[in-house]
């Protein structure tokens, strides 16, 4: 294509000499002493030389074109390109675009290592970013980090679920926009705005008609390269639970100082009077020495049952199972309770259904709870009354059933969910009977949580109560282990 050029190109040259030969012919120059054939093979002659000298330019050029326009294609390999063969004059500027090809590899190649170095740290921010946040995902307290535009940056899902937001709209969000608590916003604004070391302060969050929250906001600052404050770390403790419980501990040092007290003091004053000499007779004597027997006897019954119900929670009994008849175990009961019935004319029927009431558990223990409901439906039935303890097993859910019933005064509505819980006793029913609170609370460590049963209570004010519980005839194996563990 460039030949056909060239040759198209030289033929319009020799055209254009021929007719500048043919208009000097004609003009002043015909009469020079030339004839026309020199004159035509003058022209001829001069246009085929000029035409032979521009195709060879042409030529060369085009091939020198092509040379140059080939190492510029390949400046752009990753390898350096040899210097093609080229004139003279032609040979600065390709030893220059050499040079600029091996500038632009070295810089290439210092791209590409700095590019692979900010992959590299692309990829080690994001497995810290995304552990981070799967760290703060488990968190149970409250985590909200915002910059220092008061933009919400990290927030995990306990912060969403305490302060009612959706963490998937949070991020990169105002603040204030997602937060609605307006006090803990103006936190953490002024610890951004006056920086500090961290900040410690009880906060208390409302949450429309629900329970407020108690809870404690720690509040700290992260600075920037250049020392100014980039974000604020705010981490919302939920006391709540911490605070129940610190209140339980209180309610039952309080009651347990109470029954404590109440038998010590009655032991007490009547060893006051038989050191005073008070007692005078024989008689007199005896009816104190019983009554403090009987104190004292009651003292123990409640620091047993206090430290029984304290190692069934802290999980170091040690429970001895095994193959339990409660035939056998309720006769036993019945045997042993029948001078306290007698005394008070009440009548206790036994009814066992006629099939096989084998359960796996610890005896002694069911033992207790089966004397500790029998006597307590003894104590709160009125003379002449009946108390009837039934037994049968259900098949279907594995489990032996167990009730004891009575027709004895019953259960206020108000009471039955409390009936359960460490010294609770119904008020009215203080002076019917003594007690220390804790033998239903005994019973229901041992029938749930070491036993893996259920216990519970249906009653009607002034027609009587019915007590009643649940033991697996064989523990469950999702549940084996774990009761293991707790009576290890």
């Amino acid at each position: 294509m460039k030949t056909l050029l060239t040759m198209a190109l030289g033929s319009f040259l020799l055209a254009t000499t021929v007719a500048v030969m043919a208009i000097l012919m004609v003009s002043g120059w015909g009469s020079l002493p030339i004839d026309r054939a020199d004159w035509t093979m003058l022209t001829v002659g001069l246009g085929a030389s000029l035409w032979a000298v521009l195709l060879v330019c042409c030529l060369f050029t085009a091939r020198v074109c092509e040379a140059v326009v080939s190492f510029s294609d390949r400046l752009g390999d990753p390898e350096p390109c040899t210097i093609p063969r080229t004139p003279i004059w032609m040979r600065p500027l390709m030893r220059s675009l050499a040079r600029v090809q091996q500038t632009v590899l070295q810089r290439e190649s210092v791209w590409q290592t700095r590019i692979r170095d900010l992959e590299i740290r692309e990829r080690i921010a994001n497995t810290e970013r995304s552990r981070s946040e799967s760290v703060l995902g488990v968190m149970r307290e409250a985590v909200i980090v915002t910059n220092a535009f008061d933009e919400i940056v990290h927030v995990n899902a306990a912060a969403a679920r305490l302060l009612r937001f959706d963490v998937s709209e949070a991020v990169r969000k105002p603040m204030r926009k997602i937060i609605s608590d307006e006090r803990l916003c103006r936190f953490i604004s002024e610890m951004r705005e006056s920086p500090c070391g961290p900040r410690q302060l009880d906060h208390v969050i409302q949450n429309g008609d629900e329970d407020p929250v108690n809870c404690v906001a720690m509040l700290s600052t992260l600075p920037d390269p250049n020392g100014n404050v980039a974000s604020v770390v705010t981490v919302l403790h939920d006391m709540t639970r911490e605070r129940e419980i610190a209140q339980l501990k209180s309610e039952f040092v309080s009651k347990a100082s109470h029954e404590l007290r109440t038998p010590l003091s009655s032991v007490q004053a009547y060893v006051e009077m038989l050191v005073d000499g008070e007692a005078d007779d024989e008689a007199s004597r005896q009816e104190f020495y019983g009554i403090i027997q009987a104190e004292t006897e009651r003292l123990s019954r409640l620091v047993d049952n206090m430290l029984n119900i304290s190692r069934i929670e802290a999980g170091i009994v040690q429970v001895e199972r095994d193959s339990v008849d409660f035939e056998g175990l309720i006769d036993r009961a019945l045997q042993t309770l029948e001078p306290q019935a007698r005394e008070k004319r009440i009548a206790i029927h036994r009814e066992l259904a006629p099939v096989d009431l084998h359960a796996v558990g610890d005896a002694d223990m069911l033992y207790q709870v089966v004397v500790n409901l029998v006597s307590n439906a003894i104590k709160y039935t009125p003379e002449g009354g009946r108390v009837t303890i039934s037994a049968d097993s259900d098949h279907l859910e594995r489990s032996v059933h167990v009730a004891v019933s009575d027709t004895g005064l019953g259960v206020p509505p108000d009471d039955v969910a409390r009936v359960f819980e460490k010294f609770y006793r119904i008020e009215n029913y203080k002076r019917v009977a003594k007690g220390t609170g804790l033998g239903l609370s005994l019973c229901r460590q041992i029938i749930e949580t070491l036993h893996g049963g259920e216990i519970g209570l249906e009653s009607r004010l002034g027609l009587g109560s019915k007590f009643w519980f649940t033991v697996p005839m064989c523990l469950q194996p999702g549940r084996e282990s774990e009761h293991k563990a707790m009576a290890a």
